[in-house]
């Protein structure tokens, strides 16, 4: 399954953290990218620095018309999964989340209400205010397991670095 995540309402002062750590989610569960309806270079160079540095071939785009973005991607055959802890909960539909094209959408501050009309699937993960980290990680995790694919062991290539798995201690090793 292609999956690509849609950042969503990112306030520059505010969410660089969180709109980071989404991208790092999704890079580390299996997205290949991530488009920010923002013009915040720094999220696009920090995560282009972790992938340069650790592998793969995870992308930051920034858009200017997050509308367009899911016609397009509608229009091209692909299905749209919107996050939102008013949505049905995960559990009664992740056997429903059946495409081989789709766009996560994870807001950051209030989400217009069309983006509810254009989602083909408004999901909770949980009807309760927790972090959209959280939810798009459960999210591609159950994901991943419907699939057959397991991201958690995903080995990166072209990175400078990698992490040799240890018990105790750590080792990261150069390549």
């Amino acid at each position: 399954m292609r999956i690509v995540i849609l950042r969503l309402g990112h306030r520059v002062q505010r969410d660089q953290r969180i709109t980071t750590h989404v991208g790092l989610t999704a890079r580390a569960l299996g997205a290949e990218g991530m488009l920010l309806d923002s013009d915040d270079r720094g999220i696009e160079k920090s995560i282009s620095e972790v992938d340069s540095r650790w592998g793969g071939s995870f992308y930051v785009r920034r858009i200017t018309n997050w509308k367009n973005e899911i016609r397009n991607w509608k229009e091209s055959g692909g299905k749209v999964l919107h996050l939102t802890m008013y949505g049905v909960n995960l559990p009664d539909v992740i056997n429903d989340i059946v495409t081989e094209k789709l766009l996560v959408v994870v807001g950051a501050e209030k989400v217009p209400p069309e983006v509810y009309a254009l989602a083909d699937w408004n999901v909770a993960v949980g009807n309760q205010p927790h972090s959209e980290v959280a939810a798009l990680a459960i999210v591609l995790d159950r994901l991943a397991a419907l699939s057959g694919t397991e991201p958690l062991k995903t080995q990166f290539s072209g990175g400078e670095v990698e992490i040799v798995p240890k018990s105790r201690g750590k080792e990261v090793r150069e390549k």
